[in-house]
């Protein structure tokens, strides 16, 4: 049960992920990257791996420690349980990137890859997002103040 857990957390969010990458300007894209219930379904597949290790996850969250945390992801359950919890987050962090990026009007060619990024590595996806975001408002900024807007 564990390990189709595990793989339902990531295909549970691979529909919305999709939908941002593949179809970003499509009308219910921007309506479901708007939501943050898009995370609940992965959840609750959290909850279910959480629950019982529930005495390892607060023994590693209460006062963080590598080796309490190391005795939570060696159990299957407290594997499965962080990574869905990393899914989860990655999916609103990628959301709130898709929506940054249409309303920065950055090009779809560039969100894509920082998307796919961000499912795979996502403090690195997020970290070029941020940084091209800053270089994006900065220009926008100069070209406002150059037409007197």
């Amino acid at each position: 049960m564990t390990t189709f857990l595990f793989e339902l957390s990531f295909w549970l969010a691979a529909p919305v992920w999709l939908l941002m990458i593949f179809a970003p300007a499509w009308g219910p894209t921007a309506r479901v990257a708007a939501s943050p219930w898009t995370a609940v379904p992965v959840l609750l597949v959290y909850a279910a791996l959480a629950v019982p290790v529930f005495p390892e996850l607060w023994a590693a969250v209460r006062s963080p420690d590598l080796g309490a945390f190391r005795e939570l992801t060696a159990l299957a359950d407290g594997a499965g349980a962080v990574w869905a919890q990393v899914v989860a987050w990655d999916l609103l962090v990628g959301q709130w990137m898709y929506r940054e990026g249409r309303r920065l009007e950055i090009p779809a060619l560039v969100m894509g890859p920082l998307l796919v990024l961000t499912i795979l590595l996502s403090p690195f996806g997020l970290l070029l997002f941020l940084v091209g975001r800053e270089a994006r408002t900065r220009r926008r900024a100069v070209e406002r103040a150059g037409t007197g807007c």
